[in-house]
């Protein structure tokens, strides 16, 4: 769990309010003109008292200012630490990714998502956490914990998947534990930590750019191949984590390769589920096909261009956490666009 400490106050903090009191009551009951009846004395003595409320009014509100831009820090520091930028380039793939919060002043809610090469291959998960804020940090922080730890661990991926689930249950039933102290660690199912869940979007690329997915209740990844914006696969997925448990049999779900100059765009169900102030959804596919309109178009660029349209479509305030992650494949050419055949010509002699 991440805890912001309130610093004790300080020696000046107390000082200068205690001064100013004793200013205050040294003014009253020892000077002459703050016990006279005329009107020029009781306008004096209530300028004095005035100015004084206001010097302790300016002093705790800049003390207040002092310890919330401390506190902003803190959590900034806290929550990189937890959903860290991944780097721009990751074993030949381009990589971009970003997160925008629905609670305001927070820069991490309820979505998370990560990247990492390993020896099996590059391995991202995207997921969601049920609610938003920095409530649902303490999720995200053990479904993304486990997830550092199991791509490097596990050689298959459904030995990734059954690591998240496993680390889930137990940070809900020590959630549970704190929340019920005296059930001794029974989860109580009319508590809102039995409901919780979260979608996950295993993805593992390997070399020749072999794909791999498990999808546990999330929505499925746009491929950009070109100017053409197409869903990875029309796949059912599962149940997300947390309510059900996972099949006995659990295999990756193989999709076309990704090939080079090709791009993914993972994605929360924030983005698709955003909407404007008459009430319609933000086109996502859209947004992916203004940015993919000038090639060659780059992670940050795609980035940029649907978070600019997200923001324009719900007015810069946004009804749930959004994030993004964009990988394109840099590891060779491109393929050359087919040129058209050329009319034979014919020669007379």
């Amino acid at each position: 769990m991440i805890r912001i400490k309130a610093r004790a106050p300080t020696a000046r903090g107390v000082a200068l309010p205690t001064l100013w009191g004793a200013l205050a009551v040294a003014y009253r009951f020892g000077c002459p003109l703050a016990t006279q009846e005329r009107l020029g004395a009781r306008i004096a003595t209530s300028v004095v008292f005035f100015g004084v409320g206001i010097g302790l009014l300016v002093h705790v509100r800049r003390a207040l200012l002092r310890e919330l831009r401390l506190a902003r820090r803190a959590a900034r520091v806290a929550q990189g630490v937890v959903l860290r930028p991944p780097p721009p380039r990751l074993d030949g793939l381009g990589v971009a990714a970003a997160q925008l919060s629905a609670d305001r002043g927070a820069s991490v809610g309820g979505d998370l998502y990560e990247a990492v090469a390993t020896e099996h291959g590059v391995r991202v998960v995207m997921g969601d956490v049920r609610g938003h804020g920095l409530d649902a940090l303490g999720t995200v922080a053990a479904v993304l914990g486990s997830f550092r730890e199991a791509a490097h661990d596990e050689a298959r991926l459904d030995g990734v998947l059954r690591r998240l689930e496993r680390a889930l249950a137990r940070h809900l039933r020590e959630r549970a534990r704190a929340a019920h102290p005296s059930t001794g660690g029974t989860a109580d199912l009319d508590h809102p930590v039995a409901e919780e869940f979260v979608t996950v979007l295993l993805l593992e690329i390997g070399r020749d750019g072999a794909l791999g997915v498990l999808n546990c209740g999330h929505p499925w990844p746009y491929r950009l191949t070109g100017i053409a914006v197409e869903p990875l696969t029309r796949a059912e997925p599962m149940p997300p984590l947390g309510p059900f448990p996972l099949p006995a049999d659990l295999a990756p779900h193989r999709c076309e390769p990704l090939r080079p100059a090709e791009s993914l765009v993972l994605f929360t169900d924030g983005a698709e589920d955003a909407r404007d102030a008459r009430g319609r959804f933000f086109a996502l596919p859209d947004a992916l096909r203004t940015a993919v309109r000038d090639q060659p178009a780059s992670p940050q660029r795609v980035l940029r261009t649907v978070f600019t349209a997200l923001l324009r479509h719900t007015g810069g305030t946004p009804t749930d956490d959004v994030a993004l992650l964009v990988l394109r494949n840099e590891r060779g050419p491109a393929p050359r666009a087919r040129e058209p055949a050329r009319p034979a010509t014919t020669t007379h002699g």
